[in-house]
């Protein structure tokens, strides 16, 4: 077994300590108000650090700024990120794969920061994206019937594609309806089963003795996307790197693939880590799509939006003016401050913002007003730009096709032009990257 998959095996649900956070693909809770404690997990994960380091040599290499979640320590791990830069500066391929599991038919804005990040991505590296929808799993753990879960993943997918991304170099999927017409794509799901051992899975997530079969035959499910052979409409027979982008919870499913993909002739996949965008009432847990006042959605109107701020989100402030005045905030706690930190583009405004609420001069009344506005804003567009994505805008996202990879990836825009996509190019929407 690698030392990867160890140490996998390691740190299930079932053996962290009570005094530690506990990190699953379906669990994320800690035992500090500030929230996960992300050095420890990249200690126990087994991952690399996203240093000054690597977001200079990214600068370097793409001429591009690097994203204010990268700068801000949003997306915080990686494995082999510089193994994808190697690539990109040999002129060599590889393509981007992200996901998202369909659990309701109104998207949180948590769920879309791997999506913002993926068509920044996507425009800076110009290359393919590929996105999973995983109504397969949801079926399974949330026990919906088959046709309930692809109308929520056709639902989701509309505010994907809200996002702006490039239809000439985006490929997205159903698993319930496409892998059965993928021979290829079930073939190596099944090669993927044969790798990997019952304890193994077991070890790795956590399954009981009285849980389904269909969990266990699952993670082959998701590892899948990882190895361009699933795609021989896009990639033909060529053995593409892949980089995924995603929230640090999902890593076990891609600690099992490095284990397996080299197994098959195919290389390990990359990864991005990002932290958790935290629920309304603090950072202890993650945003949850079924406590609809835990969460901005993006089906909230503008009052919605400020009544959710002004009565849910945690603060960080003193229990009086005069006390806030003489000791200030907190901003390690703040939601207010803490989503705006995802959301808003200005370092020096954000800069502000923190020096003014530490030090007692910006009251959370006013934090929390600044936060409306921003959010105001970023739905109102996003909603715009969902109000254009018709069911034949979505067709063309998610017919198997050429996406033309070896030409279009080869031809690297100019470090000037990257990320200066124009309004029309991306739909108008707010997660168009810089």
């Amino acid at each position: 077994m690698t030392t990867e998959n160890a140490q996998v095996e390691e740190h299930v649900l079932n053996g962290v300590a009570e005094d530690e956070d506990v990190v699953t693909p379906w669990t994320v809770t800690s035992v500090n108000d500030s929230g996960i404690d992300y050095d420890k997990l990249i200690k126990r994960f087994g991952s690399s650090r996203i240093d000054d380091e690597l977001l200079t040599r990214f600068e370097k290499i793409t001429g591009k700024k690097p994203h204010r979640f990268l700068r801000r320590g949003i997306f915080f791990s990686h494995r082999d990120m510089h193994t994808i830069l190697n690539l990109y500066e040999q002129g060599k391929l590889f393509y981007l794969y992200t996901g998202r599991g369909p659990s309701s038919d109104a998207m949180h804005l948590g769920h879309l920061i791997p999506f913002m990040f993926c068509k920044w991505l996507q425009e800076v590296f110009n290359v393919p994206l590929i996105i999973q929808l995983t109504d397969d799993e949801k079926a399974i753990w949330k026990n919906l019937n088959i046709e309930d879960a692809i109308k929520l993943a056709y639902a989701n997918a509309r505010d994907i594609i809200a996002c702006g991304f490039n239809p000439e170099k985006t490929f997205i999927f159903s698993n319930l309806e496409h892998i059965g017409n993928n021979s290829a794509f079930y073939q190596n799901m099944i090669r993927i089963q044969k790798c990997v051992t019952f304890n193994q899975v077991k070890g790795i997530f956590g399954f009981g003795d009285s849980d389904p079969i269909a969990k266990i035959a699952f993670p082959p499910t998701q590892a899948a996307p990882a190895i361009s052979g699933s795609f021989p409409f896009i990639f033909k027979d060529a053995k593409v790197h892949c980089l995924i982008p995603c929230a640090i919870d999902q890593d076990p499913y891609f600690r099992m693939t490095r284990d397996v993909t080299p197994r098959l002739g195919f290389p390990k996949p990359a990864l991005l880590h990002a932290t958790f965008f935290p629920a309304l009432q603090g950072s202890k847990t993650k945003m949850s799509a079924s406590d609809s006042n835990t969460a901005i959605f993006l089906t909230d109107t503008a009052k919605q939006i400020k009544n959710k701020i002004n009565k849910h989100a945690f603060s960080g402030g003193q229990a009086t003016v005069e006390e806030h005045r003489q000791l200030g905030g907190n901003c390690e706690v703040d939601i207010s401050y803490q989503w705006l930190r995802f959301f808003l583009e200005d370092d020096e405004r954000l800069e502000q913002i923190r020096k003014g609420y530490t030090s007692g001069e910006i009251l959370t009344g006013e934090l929390k007003k600044e936060l409306i506005d921003v959010l105001q804003r970023l739905v109102a567009a996003h909603q715009e730009a969902k109000s254009r994505v018709t069911n034949e805008v979505i067709k063309q996202y998610m017919i198997p096709r050429d996406l033309d990879f070896k030409n279009k990836a080869r031809a690297r825009p100019e470090a000037s032009q990257l990320g200066t996509a124009s309004k029309s190019e991306t739909n108008g929407t707010w997660c168009d990257g810089e």
